[in-house]
């Protein structure tokens, strides 16, 4: 199995496992931390993630260029770029540092009319400890980018799975030993630094990447802003769609409130992370059709073969959510969090057409053509931050959450417009090839999914089994009616050889 095809593998189960342990450990912290610290953990972690765009998004960056440097076999202008950026990273632990003190001495403005004393006191610690795990993990998030752009996707993916598993028993330690929420940012800020060490011994030793400066290019530096500014203007665009709800909801209503909609927010993500999963995976091969001229025809036919996998895999989600989702929120974290089911739903789905859209945005990367979808993302998705913020006063969360999301869906029609227009994909036929098969199919499979939410019982026993047999009907009706026979194949590719050889004898 190539490296691609085992980076996606384990991305996947990357996803699978973050879903499992987060929504496993979620109600577990939240119980152990109380409502509102769980709310404060939240708030300041989004609060902090702001500053983290400051990477001026250089890791991306590394990925298209190092993927570029490599196509063209140029080892010394790939040595060249790589000590240029470092050199830029330097500055920018620098820049985040500096930052991070400025806002430090005014937190007690920022949260003066939602956090007590004590909260205050608390976030004050947690904001110093984030900052300094920003100033050394931006950089080091350089060593993933490199074994990205190498197509090396084994080895850092495993170690982040590791790091998941390692991360979930010492956080059940630490809450049993009385830790707190300061406890939990000091072991995050522990684990980044293991990972980027051994991703750095990784990228050293084993790919053997030198960083040698040659000589200073400045086209080259103007060439590297050209194309990361936009991506820093797309990092504040995700931060505003995943945070800008808590830090609002953190200002005019509560700690509560935030943390009902932090686990909305979570489960979303959850949802949303098929996409940044397929991203680092496909991005070197974009940039390769790119580099070797791809017609639009070529472009599109790969979309529609990457975007079919991704709706398959998140209609699965989407329905199951649909239909047992209500039920799984009371059982997992308490009727308390009965919102947090309708946040989740609404950024599925508003979500899905940039999770099927995956390959497009990497077009764009690797033709240096983000201008557009930045400044479009950007304008809409500030208005609807800004329309959730007025919808706040009347509609709490929903509002919020139903801003953002509306923002998001019309700066995603725009773009489908764009991508017809100038990159020249056939979106029509995408979106037909889409649902070729695949929505008759689900909307059968939805019917059956309702009767079977009329299984009598209550309890994760009852909830298990209704998702057992959703999941089931699923499978069974998707691949016999849904799915394409190249669509089959891949799957039957990817059973394990000695499963096959059982099942055919």
């Amino acid at each position: 199995m190539s490296q691609l095809k085992k980076g996606a593998l384990l991305s996947y189960i990357t996803i699978f496992l973050t879903n499992i342990i987060g929504v496993v450990l979620t109600p577990y912290i939240i119980k152990t931390l109380g409502d509102a610290e769980y709310g404060l953990y939240t708030l300041i972690g989004a609060f902090v993630g702001y500053i983290g765009v400051l990477d001026f998004g250089l890791n991306n960056t590394i990925i298209r260029f190092v993927a570029k440097y490599r196509a063209e076999k140029d080892k010394k202008g790939e040595e060249n770029f790589l000590a240029i950026t470092m050199g830029i990273y330097g500055l920018i632990s620098i820049i985040i540092v500096a930052t991070g003190v400025v806002l430090y001495f005014n937190l007690d403005v920022i949260f003066s009319n939602s956090l007590t004393f004590e909260e205050l006191e608390k976030a004050k610690i947690m904001f110093i400890i984030l900052i300094f795990n920003l100033s050394i993990t931006l950089p080091g998030g350089a060593f993933t980018a490199i074994c990205s752009g190498y197509e090396h996707f084994v080895f850092p993916r495993t170690i982040n799975i590791v790091r998941y598993i390692v991360r979930s028993a010492m956080v059940v330690g630490l809450l049993l030993s009385g830790g707190d929420s300061i406890g939990l940012v000091l072991l995050d800020t522990v684990m980044n630094l293991l990972v980027i060490g051994f991703n750095g011994y990784y990228v050293l030793r084993k790919l053997k990447v030198t960083f040698k400066l040659y000589f200073f290019e400045r086209p080259l530096v103007k060439e590297i802003f050209s194309y990361s500014v936009w991506v820093f203007v797309l990092a504040i665009v995700w931060e505003f769609q995943w945070k800008a709800g808590q830090i609002v909801l953190g200002t005019l209503t509560n700690t509560t409130m935030v943390a009902v909609y932090a686990v909305g927010i979570m489960l979303g993500s959850y949802y949303g992370a098929f996409a940044g999963s397929i991203n680092g995976v496909f991005l070197p091969r974009a940039t390769k059709m790119i580099v070797e001229n791809a017609t639009g025809e070529e472009l599109t036919l790969m979309m529609v073969k990457t975007g079919r996998i991704s709706f398959i895999s998140s209609l699965l989600v989407l329905g199951g959510f649909v239909l047992y989702g209500k039920q799984f929120i009371f059982l997992w974290v308490g009727v308390n969090y009965f919102d947090a089911w309708w946040v989740a739903l609404i950024i599925m789905m508003g979500f899905t057409a940039q999770l099927i859209q995956v390959f497009a945005n990497l077009i764009l990367s690797a033709k240096s053509l983000f201008a557009f979808k930045a400044i479009v993302s950007i304008v809409f998705l500030g208005l609807g931050t800004l329309l959730g913020a007025l919808l706040v006063k009347k509609y709490l969360i929903i509002g919020m959450v139903s801003g953002i999301t509306l923002g998001w869906v019309l700066s995603q029609i725009a773009m489908n417009i764009y991508y017809y227009k100038v990159i020249h994909l056939n979106i029509v036929y995408f979106f037909k090839q889409m649902f070729f098969k695949t929505i008759p199919t689900f909307i059968f499979i939805m019917i059956v999914g309702y009767l079977i939410t009329h299984i009598p019982g209550s309890g994760w026993f009852n909830l298990f089994s209704k998702i057992v047999l959703f999941s089931a009907t699923y499978g069974f009706l998707m691949y016999s009616f849904g799915m394409l026979e190249s669509e089959k194949e891949i799957l039957r590719n990817a059973i394990p050889f000695s499963i096959k050889n059982k099942s055919s004898k």
